[in-house]
């Protein structure tokens, strides 16, 4: 399956000026209102284009409130479908495209609450019937728990899911959540650093770069544009801020006071910075076919969400950015297809909708965490549940002959050298391949750039459901020499991954999933968490945990930085493994 730039409702055709239609699932009836709506939203006067999807034959009803993909809009193929889908089945739906996007005005804010959240409450306000649409359209016909207070629900993906919880922040009159492969913070999800450090990462210049891109040539796809949705030369379509962001991670510099501000904004309009404020009920549903947004996202949404009691379940699917969005695996969640009643993750949304839109009290949402297992080839029971995401339970140990052993015991004194190059020499993936059709390499690395440690052949099958950790001592007297300059770009980079060895020496990386890692400290252990993954290790296979000098994904080691992973027993690195069904 080709990957997608866009996110999960936005194919390449529709920036080409295709239309995608989708069969419907449902016999229900409903009729279509194109609507435009003018609100204030971020110091600027703008439309949002809007169309009205009401079910015939029915009288009050909830009302489900969806939008775009990043570079879509209210018309393209997921966006609409998921608007009939719940149409024809007696929900009022209202799609929308998002702010800076389609017929909308304004510019490209990142899902800002303070400006995409207050837009979108602008619309509940509709629902709510606090106000009318531009025509003097009014929305009548909406179940209401009060006054202006409708029973609304939200769903979407990717830049369609960080709206929910922007405008549920905002917003206490969203009764119901289901963002879909969605990002918690967008420092980790461009820049990520896997070790828990203030210290930025590794720029995804890739993904980062594509999606930039793709606003400011707004122009070479859509004609005649609103004149909010125009900035400036500098910085045409999104908000300055964002275009400042993206300039400073390209610099591949982190001075203190650029790298402060860049954090302080990338922070303000992610979920990580507002989650205290969303009480709706939320279920996450979140790829695992995604290195953009990698599971570790939803599961650090989840966690918060949880702890500061909102109510919140989570489910990790196959699809995501990487991989199956247009084509998902037999049984999954098809938008397209409007497979709703006949897919796990659809029969888990439409009962969570029936549980807080509908308010019938007695349905079952499901367990607090559910995963896909593409191991398993009956399309009804590839999901497995939990009562919450596995803990790290399996230790190996990084020995200084090469082996990762199940005993300290095992480890023998040694060490592993490696430097980087001034071109990247690793390869994961190519972000955009997908995008124009291009293939992508198998990921590799150049003898010499890395260090691996691989195991002994599993004596059965290995299950590994969540977050692997590592942690890690390395010696770089060139690191340690320029790390305290004031600018973080000359702290040390490298690459942590789990490659699955077949008895061939086939090597392969779960969804081509890396944890880019810029340490803090190089006198000091650290610890990395690597991206959550649902992998089978077969019998017979071997685990090779490896560090690489670079990755072509990302930005890498400003210089030349060779270093030292030495081991002793009692003294080296250690590999944690969530293990399922131990």
């Amino acid at each position: 399956m080709s990957r997608r730039l866009l996110g999960y409702s936005v194919p390449l055709a529709l920036l080409l000026g295709a239309t995608l239609t989708a069969p419907a699932a449902a016999t229900g009836q409903y009729t279509v209102s194109a609507l435009k709506f003018t609100v204030q939203a971020g110091g600027r006067t703008c439309t949002i284009d809007a169309d009205l999807y009401r079910p015939s034959g029915v009288g009050r009803a909830p009302a489900v409130l969806t939008t775009n993909g990043f570079g879509g809009s209210k018309s393209d193929g997921s966006t609409d479908a998921t608007a009939k889908a719940f149409a024809q089945r007696g929900y009022v739906s209202l799609a929308y495209s998002g702010l800076g996007f389609g017929e909308s005005g304004c510019l490209i804010s990142l899902d800002d609450p303070r400006i995409d959240g207050v837009a979108a409450s602008a619309l509940v306000d509709f629902l709510g019937g606090r106000r009318a649409a531009d025509d003097g359209t009014k929305a009548d016909f909406v179940t209401l728990d009060g006054p202006g207070d409708p029973r609304v629900g939200m769903i979407g993906g990717s830049y369609g899911g960080a709206i929910q919880l922007a405008t549920a922040a905002v917003d206490r009159r969203v009764d119901a959540l289901v963002p879909m492969i969605t990002w918690n913070d967008l420092a980790y999800a461009l820049d990520p650093n896997n070790t828990r450090s203030a210290v930025p990462g590794a720029f995804k210049w890739q993904w980062s770069n594509g999606f930039y891109l793709i606003g400011e040539g707004r122009p070479l796809t859509q004609a005649n544009l609103d004149p909010s949705r125009i900035n400036s030369l500098g910085c045409l379509h999104f908000v300055t801020k964002a275009c400042d962001t993206v300039r400073t991670l390209n610099s591949g510099s982190y001075p203190a006071d650029r790298t402060k501000e860049l954090l302080d904004y990338s922070h303000s309009v992610s979920p990580v910075s507002y989650l205290s404020r969303v009480k709706a009920p939320t279920l996450l549903v979140q790829g695992q076919a995604d290195s953009l947004f990698n599971l570790n996202e939803a599961t650090a949404t989840y966690k918060r969400l949880k702890a500061q009691g909102t109510t919140a379940k989570m489910i990790w699917q196959s699809w995501g950015h990487s991989g199956g969005i247009t084509d998902p695996a037999a049984g999954e969640l098809n938008f397209a297809q409007g497979n709703l009643e006949t897919s796990y993750v659809g029969r888990r949304i439409l009962a969570w909708f029936d549980r807080y839109l509908h308010r019938q009290k007695n349905v079952d949402t499901g367990p607090a965490f559910a995963y896909y297992r593409d191991w398993i080839t009956d399309p009804n029971h590839t999901y497995a549940t939990a009562d919450r995401v596995p803990a790290p339970s399996r230790s190996l140990y990084l020995s200084g002959d090469g082996k990762l052993v199940d005993n300290s015991r095992k480890v023998r004194r040694g060490s592993q050298s490696y430097s980087n190059r001034l071109v990247p020499t690793s390869h994961s993936e190519s972000s955009l391949a997908g995008i124009v059709g291009l293939p992508d390499p198998a990921p590799y690395d150049t003898e010499g750039t890395y260090a691996g440690w691989t195991s002994a052949p599993l004596s059965r099958t290995l299950d590994v459901v969540g977050a692997p950790k590592v942690t890690l001592k390395v010696s770089s007297a060139e690191a340690e020499r320029t790390q305290d300059s004031g600018d973080a770009a000359d702290r040390l980079v490298l690459f942590a991954k789990i490659y699955d060895m077949a008895p061939d020496g086939t090597k392969t990386l779960a969804h081509r999933l890396v944890a880019p890692v810029r340490v803090p400290d190089v006198r000091k252990p650290f610890t990395v968490t690597l991206p959550g993954v649902v992998h089978r290790y077969e019998k017979g296979h071997r685990l090779q945990f490896v560090i690489a000098a670079s990755d072509d994904a990302y930005f890498g080691n400003r210089g030349i930085k060779p270093v030292t992973v030495a081991a002793a027993t009692g003294r080296t690195g250690v590999l944690e493994l969530p293990v399922a069904g131990r």
